[in-house]
């Protein structure tokens, strides 16, 4: 891509599109297959199927490792949803969440290199999507969780980890994290800050809330208070699920108890995935050259030109603000990486490299108004592979 076609793309204003547009382009779908074997003669149709395809196929029956080389499931990315928790639709169901899976299909073939399918499915019970997945493991290579509604994509994870011997990785928690973490090292690159010294507030103790957290820890943060729709996540409150009691352990070290007013008040940096609004008497409450990450898709928990007035960097989910965080910068080449290593699993230690480097991608441009790179900029896949593929060897996961 150009960078003139990069320019036009990020110029133009998502809110201006109409209907005729949007729908054309989702007429038939967004995907097709293609084949990469000549068909165009009688010799070549008898190579790739009959009669030819037996021969391959009686070698990968007496030896399976070949289908890795034999056949595209080694590069193959299952995108899996089952419509519960899409974009900010909620629980639309399998059918309705279709485009945004092939949507997700069509970046990773463009910003990953990777083949991928999307499959959705008309059960949310987590034993009957990991049986699913199970049978259906020999044809691919990577399961890519898309919008699974929390706190049951927690466990979804962790047993289809536990079941399949390839990658899983639920990119709603850690796609989100990656590109946070990549975007506050951005951030306090520019400002001269450590991450070791600020208290970082997130609103919302969903699957992305929880998942920044672990990874900031994971970081070094100084310290971190989450904060759901009753206020602070702490040790001994009521009512807590399993999740949010492991996490609540290792949080709120000050052990704070109310709501966002107590956890903002001379907080360093905020971060927010949840729906809930953010008024500008907070954000005037926080730290000096406070960070504020406002990333709720389409409205932000508050207006990131009323969140200037007080916070020294301020970042969006959305692409017509400075400062977009996208997932696009980070789970293609996490997937490529980890596919091109042979891991069998994606660790702490990947995605630590995978913000590494995308961070490393922008670090001589940066800037109040340039904390990562560009969502559309062609080196950050790559880049980000290179690191995966290096950490699952040093994790001895390759």
């Amino acid at each position: 891509m150009t960078a003139v076609n990069e320019a036009r793309i990020e110029n133009s204003d998502p809110t201006q599109l109409t209907d005729d547009e949007i729908f054309n382009a989702h007429l038939g779908g967004k995907l097709e297959v293609g084949a990469t074997a000549s068909l165009a003669d009688p010799k070549a149709l008898s190579i790739a199927y009959t009669p030819g395809v037996a021969r391959v196929s009686k070698a990968i029956a007496q030896d399976p490792s070949l289908a890795a080389k034999y056949t595209w499931a080694h590069r193959l990315v299952a995108v899996v949803s089952d419509g519960t928790a899409v974009l900010g639709l909620g629980d639309i169901g399998p059918s309705a969440s279709l485009p945004v899976m092939e949507g997700k299909s069509a970046l990773f073939k463009t910003f990953g290199g990777l083949d991928s399918i999307p499959l959705v499915l008309n059960t949310t019970d987590v034993d009957e999507i990991v049986e699913t997945l199970v049978r259906l493991r020999p044809s691919f290579g990577a399961v890519n969780l898309e919008d699974v509604s929390a706190p049951r994509c927690f466990e979804l994870e962790q047993k289809l980890i536990e079941a399949l011997d390839c990658p899983v990785m639920h990119d709603d928690q850690h796609g989100t994290a990656v590109v946070s973490l990549a975007a506050l090292n951005g951030a306090n690159a520019v400002l001269g800050k450590n991450i070791g010294d600020q208290r970082v507030v997130i609103s919302g103790a969903g699957a992305a809330g929880i998942a920044i957290a672990k990874i900031l820890i994971a970081a070094g943060a100084g310290d971190i208070t989450l904060i759901d729709s009753r206020g602070i996540v702490r040790t001994g409150r009521a009512g807590l699920n399993p999740i949010k009691e492991e996490i609540a352990a290792v949080t709120n070290s000050a052990n704070l108890d109310g709501g966002i007013d107590v956890a903002l008040r001379g907080a360093d940096v905020f971060i927010g995935v949840s729906s809930s609004k953010v008024s500008e008497d907070l954000i005037a409450s926080m730290a000096s050259d406070s960070i504020v990450f406002a990333l709720s898709n389409p409205d932000p928990e508050v207006h990131p030109e009323i969140a200037a007035r007080h916070a020294a960097i301020v970042a969006t989910g959305r692409s017509d603000f400075p400062n977009q965080i996208n997932n696009v910068l980070a789970f293609p080449g996490i997937f490529r990486g980890a596919l091109d290593a042979g891991a069998r699993r994606i660790t702490e230690g990947m995605k630590l490299a995978a913000a590494d480097a995308i961070l490393a991608v922008a670090k001589d441009d940066l800037g109040p108004d340039r904390i990562v790179p560009s969502a559309l900029d062609p080196r950050v896949g790559p880049e980000v592979a290179a690191a995966v593929a290096l950490a699952a060897k040093a994790d001895g996961v390759a």
